[in-house]
């Protein structure tokens, strides 16, 4: 007899339904098989690309994902034999830039960055959009796993597929196109995050504008980020520049050499931001204990003046009968003349010293 829903305080509970795996393929953008570096015609599943890559000679099949779940992700590593950490990392990411080693295949994982488009630095609530690209290297095949919508790979892709010599190099020529676009990224957006630096520092030395430490903070805590993103690969790119290992082939290292080139540059320019960031926080920090300094003297001064009058009638308001000038005709007129002339004298003195 079937179950009844339980209707017990207005509420229906019914026993959980088992969830419904939605299939690898929903998570696989591109799967393509290659032979000497050309484009085999028609479409394949991550499996018959496989089996047909494994039938040929000089062959190996490219499959592109784009944020797979644990069930997607478990189905293609079951296909390419991956290690279940590789499948942990690739399905959570929010890893650092790393380079590892499972028996014959290689784990990279790399950091993307994009530049969000501002009107103003003072006004952007973030500068820096980051996402994650792992990249899964064997001997006949490469998996890549993209997090984040800014990070598209069809542009590596096609621009490899115009290069068959290229492409016939292997897997690890594949490796190498996405780490160089990732790099090349990375120049892109610190030459306009180098705009804004220098944006900020002029606002901050112009002395008619009072800019908010704030503002330097957020310049500063994007710059942080993209060094988190940026400065890790050195060591990864390090390795597949070094012949230990023996799995990425000479060729193919050099090419690699020139990406740690660019990358060296990369983290140079993000050091050299973070110290210029540095010193304008000290400089606004500067130039608002300057600012409170003006405007105390400013307020000691106008404390100085309105003493005079406060210090006068307070005297005069004892109610004692025998005081001076009491009985004076022009005690009154004088006394306000007196206070009067005290108090510009006092007006003229601070400001010719600057205090008004």
């Amino acid at each position: 007899m079937p179950s009844l829903p339980n209707w017990s305080n207005g509420k229906s509970t019914q026993a959980d339904a088992p969830k419904i795996p939605v299939p690898a393929a929903r998570a696989i953008v591109d799967c393509a098989v290659y032979v000497d570096g050309v484009r085999l015609p028609g479409k394949y599943t991550h499996r018959a690309a496989l089996a047909e890559v494994r039938s040929r000679d000089n062959a190996f099949v490219w499959v592109g994902m784009h944020a797979p779940d644990e069930g997607q992700m478990q189905d293609v590593a079951a296909t390419f034999g991956l290690h279940e950490l590789m499948v942990e990392d690739a399905v959570h990411a929010h890893e650092r830039p790393k380079l590892e080693r499972y028996d014959d295949v290689m784990f990279l994982v790399l950091r993307t960055v994009v530049y969000v488009p501002h009107e103003s630095v003072a006004t952007a609530s973030e500068i820096v959009e980051t996402g994650e690209i792992m990249v899964f290297v064997g001997p006949d095949f490469v998996v890549t796993v993209r997090h984040g919508d800014h990070s598209e790979l069809a542009s590596v892709r096609k621009s490899l597929e115009q290069n068959p010599e290229r492409l016939a190099m292997g897997p690890f020529a594949v490796l190498h196109a996405i780490t160089d676009h990732v790099v090349d990224s990375y120049l892109s957006v610190i030459q306009l995050v180098e705009q804004d630096v220098d944006s900020m520092e002029e606002l901050v030395f112009n002395p008619r504008n009072t800019v908010a430490v704030e503002h330097i903070y957020l310049l500063k805590r994007e710059i942080v980020e993209l060094r988190r993103s940026v400065t890790p690969l050195g060591l990864p790119l390090l390795q597949l520049t070094q012949p230990a290992g023996g799995l990425v082939p000479k060729e193919i290292r050099r090419y690699f050499r020139d990406v740690r080139d660019h990358h060296t540059i990369v983290a140079e320019r993000i050091s050299e931001y973070d110290e210029v960031l540095s010193s304008l926080v000290d400089a606004a920090l500067a130039k608002i204990a300057v600012q409170q300094n003006t405007d105390m003297r400013k307020i000691s001064a106008w404390v100085a003046i309105a003493a005079v009058p406060t210090g006068v009638a307070g005297i005069y308001g004892m109610n004692f009968e025998n005081m001076p000038e009491l009985g004076y005709k022009y005690g009154y007129q004088s006394i306000l003349f007196l206070i009067a002339s005290v108090c510009v004298g006092l007006f003229f003195l601070f400001r010719r010293n600057n205090w008004l």
